[in-house]
């Protein structure tokens, strides 16, 4: 709902605030008093075109801001999450905009910049336009279906539809990942093979580089401390053979000694004797420590074949895992996935098969459910097209004829709200064919047609009503006509059961139609020359009086015209 309306320096209005009510509100005064301004200014506020021609002479901008009341349900705060505008749903909304003399403007929600375009959308959500020269909401073929699906009580059967629609896309979503991994995999297949033939030849295991790795290390160790061995071996064997070349030099010198005449206890003889002994120890010795370095060389278990094999392994293994781009611990790892991937490749396609049966389930699920609301869609709009009709008539079109085009859609074009293209369509001359509403070619026909779909659709849908403005939709039309226009208009704000009735904003020439709002603002203009002004002044029943008067007798008010205007009032 609609409750302020800021204006300043809109064409004749300087300054003007407006508080609003639920219900029907009238606008009247004389021709060319700014009664269009108002609307102008709430247009420009809610998004509508606007070019420099609003802004009053003399100022530098034009402003208007527009401040809403929607409920917490309302189907604008899901609009302004999409948009990533900020809101709380138990606040008051706020719509503005400015407009500079050279024609550029600023659009604002809640007081965040954002484009007239996303200004416009916001505005269309929370308002409807019929008028003279544009209706906006019903010319767009886009809101029929639901307003049809509404009217018709088709929700549960609509989210039905929409549910089965989610299962079809997501089964045809699993079946087109299915198709692309089965070419995937075909033009993997050869590849795979081929590595998985050289992981299963090498047949590497978990931990498997660090074991040769600590292998190599101790064979080789091993290999080096036997070459070691190996000289100290060669070593005692020239080291034995020249002290036993000692012992027997010794052993002449002491025979020659002897020879020589020497004592036994002679000096020289003791020290050859001693020298001799010594000898024999260290040849002793030299056997122990001789047999040592060959039992510890004996000892050792090392096979220069295992070392060989131990790095011919390491060095395949690492050859293999950066031909793989991988670690040589991923390798087993590796192997399992590329056997796996093989594996899956021989059941994708049953899986395949199963998901394109899935699918065909699924796609049959939804057209049975679409047909259904189709069925039911075709149905509601004979109805909605026998309640339009019963309100043609009064409203002086009588020869207007008025259908509900319910038409399927190719399959391709089928989506959660099922198959049909829903339009509304009239005739407005006997033998004329059914065109788009748009193709009225009179702007009050048009606007009375608007009303006559909106008291049909009046109290069936249950959700939120947006304000309704209609802008002179008694244009050429008096009397009983103008009585039965009236009617609608306040029968659409009347509250219904269960229901908040809507907002309907006139301008209107009728007193007919005045008679029956809850509100009146009359417009007139005041000053003159570069002062001149529109003024909105809210009236009281006396004044309502007057002004109803006014409107049936023209510039000179009777008695008669006000006993004219308490009757209608009064009615």
């Amino acid at each position: 709902m609609l409750i302020g309306l800021w204006i300043r320096d809109v064409v004749l209005i300087e300054a003007l605030d407006l508080s609003i009510g639920p219900g029907l509100t009238v606008l009247t005064g004389e021709t060319g008093a700014g009664k269009s301004i108002i609307l102008d200014a709430l247009g420009l506020a809610t998004g509508a075109r606007a070019d420099a021609g609003l802004v009053r002479r003399g100022a530098s901008q034009a402003a208007a801001s527009a401040v809403f009341a929607p409920s917490p349900g309302h189907p604008v705060w899901d609009l302004l999450e999409e948009k990533g505008l900020s809101y709380a749903r138990d606040e008051d909304l706020v719509l503005r905009r400015t407009l500079a003399a050279d024609g550029r403007s600023r659009a604002f929600v809640n007081d965040q910049a954002t484009g007239v375009g996303v200004l416009k959308e916001v505005g269309e959500a929370l308002l409807e336009v019929h008028g003279q020269h544009e209706t906006v909401g019903l010319l767009d073929a886009r809101t029929h279906r639901p307003m049809l699906d509404g009217f018709g009580g088709l929700d549960a059967r609509s989210r039905a539809v929409a549910e089965r629609w989610r299962g079809w896309r997501t089964a045809r979503e699993a079946v087109e990942a299915l198709r692309a991994e089965v070419v995937r995999a075909d033009a993997e297949t050869e590849d795979l093979t081929l590595r998985l033939a050289d992981l299963d030849r090498m047949d590497p295991r978990e931990g498997e580089e660090a074991a040769l790795a600590e292998e190599r290390a101790i064979l080789g160790a091993s290999e080096k401390a036997l070459a070691d061995i190996a000289t100290a071996r060669e070593v005692f064997d020239g080291l034995c053979g020249r002290i036993a070349g000692a012992a027997r030099a010794l052993s002449r010198a002491h025979e020659r000694a002897l020879l020589a005449g020497a004592a036994e206890t002679g000096a020289a003889v003791r020290r050859l004797t001693e020298a001799a002994s010594a000898i024999e120890r260290v040849l002793i010795e030299a056997g122990e420590a001789e047999a040592c370095v060959d039992a510890a060389a004996e000892a050792f278990d090392f096979e220069p074949a295992r070392l060989e094999k131990a790095e011919e392994r390491l060095f395949d293994l690492r050859g293999l895992a950066r031909k793989l781009s991988v670690s040589v611990e991923e390798l087993p790892l590796l192997r399992a996935r590329f056997a796996e991937r093989l594996r899956a490749v021989e059941t994708c396609e049953d899986a395949l098969r199963a998901a394109e049966a899935a699918l065909d389930a699924a796609r049959q699920a939804y057209l049975a459910e679409a047909g259904r609301l189709s069925a039911e869609r075709i149905a509601a709009g004979e109805r909605l097209a026998r309640a339009v009709m019963a309100e043609l008539a009064p409203l002086k079109l009588d020869k207007a004829r008025f259908r509900v085009a319910v038409a399927a859609q190719a399959e391709d074009r089928a989506g959660p709200t099922g198959l049909d293209r829903v339009a509304f369509e009239i005739a407005t001359n006997p033998g004329a064919p059914f065109g788009d509403l748009g193709a009225i070619a009179s702007g009050g026909e048009l606007a009375r047609f608007s009303l006559a779909l909106k008291a049909a659709l009046a109290g069936r849908g249950g959700g939120p009503q947006p304000l309704m403005i209609f802008d002179e939709v008694d244009q050429g039309v008096g009397g009983a006509v103008a009585d039965a226009v009236g009617l609608r208009l306040k029968r659409l704000a009347a509250p219904g059961p269960g229901q908040e009735g809507a907002q309907v904003l006139v301008v209107t020439h009728s007193p007919q139609v005045a008679a029956r709002a809850e509100a009146h603002w009359r417009i007139t203009k005041a000053g003159d020359g570069e002062r001149l002004r529109t003024v909105v002044e809210p009236l009281g029943a006396a004044d309502r009086e007057e002004e109803i008067a006014r409107m049936l007798a023209g510039a000179e008010v009777t008695d008669a015209a006000r006993a004219a205007a308490r009757a209608l009032m009064e009615a």
